[in-house]
């Protein structure tokens, strides 16, 4: 049987700096292979204690039955500080409940009905421009996946579709800031002190710079449509419209900048790996891909799939849910202990690095049946329902669940059923895809696939 593409885990143990260079290289390949068995793993460096956690208790604990306690910890901010300020993504404590009060009702299941039909065009504009591609030549398709998840953002978030030349602009920049950024910042491993400079690379902060600028133009020009009584009901406009229920406060528009662009980080960068793998992985087991394409021409009317029918796409949903356990967009996610804690007769002191990772938890030996398996049918088992509710977390969970989860489910099934209903998608032999992680899960020399129309 084939398996879907894994990086080889180092065996045994490696100096600090070994780590550090193998780290820097890819987060996935960095790690010992026991992690794929261990309810827990103790990481001491000179500089910080790290557990990573994979039994689901402890998860459990941290996400869910103590957030509190577990706030993100400040490491995370470190390389992503030029570009994302002081986003709902990096703060804690009272600013965060503060920011997912005023923005979670712009994602709630009647607005989601509001904002489809803007990601419908979006799919139906990535279906177009795939058609140059289509003649079987090798094409990399992580760059198109990149492309349609970007226009989903802007006509959802803006009404603009990705030609509009600004948000065209973001999307070049923010390719650009992908290749400047390095995953390992210094202030990451050692705990400077805050007014210790940062040392970000020229070209990462100016990268950040150019896309802020751009975020800020079309904030300030929606402000004023808003105030004008001319602005579009979108997201964008819910969002600066909303009130803090608790204060009566709204964004202003410095700190709307900085949640655009975590919106446009975490709904781009990470539907767009998604997007890619399920393609991938459609390829590579193409009785799958034939289902989703049977299914979509079954389900889809004659101007494509309307809000209600995207429910029926069970298929494109459980190849796009399986997508997601291997190749979880955002690999790990770090937390850190407000006092001392006690976990699995360990001591745990205040301070420490509490990692959870998706990408051990979805592929752990000892929770899933065949963890290394693509298998979309098995969210129809026992184990598959089981682990879904003890240990799947591809967007988190608990309190501090990805705001954009329910929309993410609706966009990823919808545009891989819309690409496979109207493309083939074949392997590349000579150019597998191997994943790396840096800010999300890719391919190591990016998704290859050969495309060609589907008859």
């Amino acid at each position: 049987m084939t398996l879907p593409p894994k990086p080889p885990a180092r065996e045994g143990r490696v100096s600090l700096w070994r780590y550090m260079r193998l780290f820097r290289q890819d987060i996935l390949s960095a790690q010992p292979a026991r992690l794929y068995r261990a309810w827990m793993a103790e990481f001491k460096t000179p500089f910080f204690r790290s557990y990573l956690c994979n039994q689901p208790e402890l998860v459990d604990l941290v996400l869910k039955d103590r957030p509190d306690d577990f706030p993100k910890s400040n490491r995370i901010r470190e390389g992503l500080a030029p570009l994302l300020g002081n986003s709902v993504f990096v703060t804690n404590g009272e600013t965060w409940k503060r920011q997912r009060r005023i923005i979670d009702p712009a994602f709630e299941g009647g607005r989601l009905r509001d904002t489809y039909p803007a990601m419908l065009k979006a799919g139906q504009g990535a279906v177009t421009r795939l058609a140059q591609f289509a003649d079987g030549t090798p094409h990399e398709i992580e760059a198109e996946t990149s492309h349609a998840a970007a226009d989903v953002i802007f006509r959802t978030l803006f009404s603009i579709p990705i030609e509009n030349d600004i948000a065209s602009r973001v999307f070049h920049a923010f390719r650009d800031h992908q290749r400047a950024q390095p995953i390992l910042n210094l202030g990451a491993f050692l705990p400077l002190p805050r007014w210790v400079p940062r040392f970000h690379l020229a070209e990462a902060r100016k990268t950040a710079a150019t896309i802020r600028g751009l975020i800020t133009e079309l904030t300030t020009a929606r402000m004023k449509a808003i105030k004008a009584g001319t602005a579009p009901d979108d997201l964008a406009t819910k969002i600066m419209t909303t009130e803090d229920p608790l204060t009566g406060e709204r964004f202003e528009t410095e700190e709307m900048v900085d949640q655009v662009a975590i919106f446009f980080l975490a709904g781009h960068e990470t539907s767009a790996s998604a997007l890619a793998w399920a393609l991938y992985l459609s390829a590579l087991y193409p009785d799958w891909q034939d289902k989703i394409a049977q299914e979509a021409s079954e389900v889809y009317g004659a101007d494509g799939p309307g809000f209600a029918q995207v429910g029926k796409l069970r298929t494109a949903r459980d190849v796009f849910r399986e997508a997601l356990r291997l190749y979880p967009p955002v690999p790990m996610m770090v937390r850190e202990t407000t006092c001392p804690e006690r976990f699995r007769d360990r001591d745990v002191p205040k301070g420490a690095q509490i990692v959870l990772s998706p990408w051990h938890q979805h592929r752990h030996e000892r929770l899933w049946d065949r963890p290394d398996e693509f298998d979309p049918a098995r969210f129809a088992t026992e184990n598959g329902k089981t682990c879904l509710r003890t240990a799947y977390m591809p967007f988190s969970a608990g309190q501090r669940v990805c705001t954009g989860a329910g929309f993410a489910m609706i966009e990823g099934p919808l545009l891989l059923s819309m690409l496979v209903r109207a493309y083939r998608f074949e392997v590349v032999e000579d150019r597998p895809a191997m994943p790396v992680a840096h800010l999300t899960v890719r391919g190591k020399d990016g998704i290859w696939l050969r495309i060609t129309p589907r008859g």
